[in-house]
């Protein structure tokens, strides 16, 4: 589905993660708005970026999963959109706690999409599950 959407990184740093998709054919739905599943993959992939850029930089193999998702839509999505999550933080502090006790952990994380004229269109509360291997 990733592929499918073909969201764009814009920008992946200690804090932060966002991401782009674009409003185009395989993204629209009936109503010339973004489809449900076309915000739930920006949604998904604006937090799973955080695990990945935080196994590379431990060094480690890292287990990741989403455990669960709460999505609420606040207006159609008309234009391009924005995926910004910023607990960055937390997911770092998530697999330091699985790295050291060696279980598996349980964060919830928030991402927000904005539309083309900076205006929220959704907000989501991703749980990340993560395991560091020894």
């Amino acid at each position: 589905m990733i592929g499918f959407v073909r969201p764009k990184l814009v920008a992946l740093n200690d804090d932060m993660a966002e991401l782009h998709v674009k409003l185009r054919r395989r993204t629209k739905n009936h109503l010339n708005s973004m489809y449900f599943g076309a915000l739930a993959v920006g949604a998904d992939t604006a937090a799973g970026l955080l695990a990945f850029y935080f196994a590379e930089h431990m060094g480690k193999s890292v287990s990741f999963a989403f455990k669960g998702m709460k999505g609420d839509f606040i207006q159609r999505a008309e234009s391009h959109v924005r995926f910004i999550c910023k607990d960055g933080h937390l997911v770092k502090k998530a697999m330091e706690e699985s790295e050291q006790t060696g279980e598996r952990r349980n964060q919830p994380v928030f991402v927000e999409a904005f539309n083309a004229k900076g205006e929220l269109v959704a907000t989501f509360e991703m749980i990340v599950s993560v395991k560091v291997r020894s």
